[in-house]
């Protein structure tokens, strides 16, 4: 018997649209992307319109509807995988006070300073408090992009709108509120606010964690597990959306724990790497570590039994998308035309299939020529808002497929540091996962695959994993499944790449080198960009 679900996976900059069929198999009837705006400010903000992300989902979800023949009628849950540590501030009518603030924003560096620079230090940081929020949550808010350091700044920055406040939200319980009226967190949601406690039978937002840092714990909203039926459709959202009154939504998760059940890497030990416009390094554990050197900690995950040793970089395929715009569009056989309306339209209109056709012949290392991917500041494994990305060793030879070629490279460099960062704590997979739409293309699996010195696996449609872990959430919800760790059997391998040895050695003899400009050069990063 078929059961029809919907899964939203929201991104930083679009939001991607899912009608799935569960029988004894995952399989995608109908997908369907709506864009919105990042907005970019010049101290740092980035923020988005919570609206634009409920109209995304209105007219996503008629569209896939209509493609899939399947009827309002037939939907038996909704549910989400979100970008995570955005701050969502609404009042009483669920209305927002102000835009939502990014993971991406890092304009709270006061806000920091003065609330975990200050008193003795242990690591830089304010020694009482970073020993309680270990001893508590296993974690610790010394990120100026930790959602705590957001929420500071709008109370400093914005005391009119800090008055509206009635709670505080992350991305995908926004749409839930819009969806269901309830004012409801995930449990993962809930612990990337680092104001959580993780501890055996004391799980819930800390009264001591909360205090430390000014946090109102009124402001904070009841948690949820992410496969809880949370609430149904309201007959206003319903109509909205074009579909029944009543359907069961789920929780859902951040796309830090569904992106991972996507990629069917759910057991101990398992570990996947995504690329979207984000990126990072995950691997399934038992228990908790922390690593504040390399600013690696393990979060929680959609199953509650398990964490996730999490290492993120802040722009991954994002990098492509600077190449595209920047590089690609122009010069290398790619470029816009108008039309008899007066707009714009590409001759070629796969890029990102095009450059990897036009790059393919470029050899390991790029003739010479290493990127750093840090076009937002970097997270991990160090923190600097003011880190960015350069192209080095540039010669009068270096043309720009040389160039496009080491983006790739450099993202995957930086991947391979916090790989190692990571195992310094917790052991990886010899086998990697890896999902987002950079495992669409081959190129990229395969220098990912060279530059590690690791098998790399990829899964059916890798772009929609965490719609895919979305999907599983409300089959475990449904019944239909007991648990998440059934991802493992129901996710199937598409392709393996076996690492290069002759390409993996150019790639060791570079990578010192790709470490140390970040080392050599955080003094000009902070004078440039401070």
């Amino acid at each position: 018997m078929s059961t029809f679900v919907i899964a939203y996976d929201v991104g930083t900059t679009s939001m991607k649209t899912c009608l799935f069929e569960l029988t004894d198999q995952i399989r995608l009837l109908a997908d369907a992307v709506e864009g919105y705006e990042l907005f970019m400010m010049d101290n740092g903000g980035v923020e988005q319109d919570p609206e634009d992300w409920w109209r995304a989902m209105c007219a996503a979800t008629k569209k896939v509807l209509a493609v899939s023949g399947v009827t309002p009628q037939q939907i038996a849950g909704l549910s989400f995988c979100g970008q995570m540590q955005g701050l969502v501030l609404v009042d009483e009518q669920g209305v927002p006070v102000r835009r939502s603030m990014s993971y991406m924003d890092n304009r709270a560096k006061q806000e920091l300073k003065e609330g975990m620079g200050r008193g003795l230090k242990i690591a830089g940081l304010n020694g009482y408090k970073l020993l309680n929020s270990i001893r508590i949550s296993g974690a610790v808010a010394a990120s100026v992009k930790d959602p705590v350091w957001k929420y500071k700044w709008v109370e400093r920055h914005e005391p009119d709108n800090f008055r509206k406040v009635y709670k505080w939200l992350d991305v995908k319980e926004y749409l839930i509120l819009k969806t269901t009226g309830e004012f409801i967190m995930t449990e993962d949601s809930a612990f990337a606010t680092l104001l959580y406690d993780t501890r055996p039978g004391r799980r819930g937002f800390s009264k001591k964690i909360c205090a430390m840092l000014g946090v109102n714990l009124q402001h904070l909203p009841r948690v949820v597990n992410c496969t809880d039926l949370v609430g149904r459709i309201t007959p206003s959202a319903a109509a909205e959306l074009g579909l029944k009154a009543g359907i069961p939504v789920f929780g859902g998760g951040g796309d830090a724990s569904l992106i991972g059940v996507g990629a069917g890497a759910v057991k101990e030990g398992s570990t996947h790497i995504y690329l979207g416009t984000s990126g990072w390094v995950s691997t399934v554990v038992r228990r908790q570590a922390l690593d504040t050197k390399n600013m690696i900690a393990a979060i929680i995950g959609a199953h509650p039994a398990y964490f996730h040793y999490f290492a993120e970089l802040e722009t991954a395929g994002k990098c492509l998308e600077w190449v595209r715009d920047h590089l690609a569009l122009d010069e290398i056989n790619i470029y816009l035309r108008g039309t008899d309306g007066g707009s714009l339209e590409t001759v070629n209109m796969n890029l990102y299939d095009y450059m990897m056709q036009a790059i393919k012949e470029v050899p390991p290392g790029s003739n010479g020529v290493i990127f750093t991917p840090w076009l937002h500041g970097n997270r991990c494994p160090f923190e600097d808002p003011n880190a960015r990305g350069m192209f080095f060793n540039i010669s009068i030879e270096t043309g720009k497929t040389e160039l496009i070629h080491a983006v790739l490279e450099g993202v995957c460099y930086h991947l391979r540091w916090q790989l190692e960062a990571a195992e310094r704590k917790v052991k990886a997979a010899p086998k990697i996962r890896l999902v987002g739409g950079g495992a669409l293309a081959p190129l990229t699996c395969q220098i990912l695959a060279d530059v590690l010195g690791r098998e790399i696996e990829t899964v059916d449609h890798p772009q929609n994993s965490g719609a895919v872990g979305a999907a599983l959430v409300m089959a475990v919800g449904l019944g239909l499944i007991p648990d998440l760790t059934e991802a493992e059997r129901l996710v199937k391998i598409k392709e393996r790449y076996l690492p290069n040895p002759e390409h993996t050695a150019v790639y060791d003899r570079y990578f010192p080198i790709f470490k140390s400009l970040y080392y050599n050069n955080r003094k000009a990063f902070s004078l440039l960009n401070g």
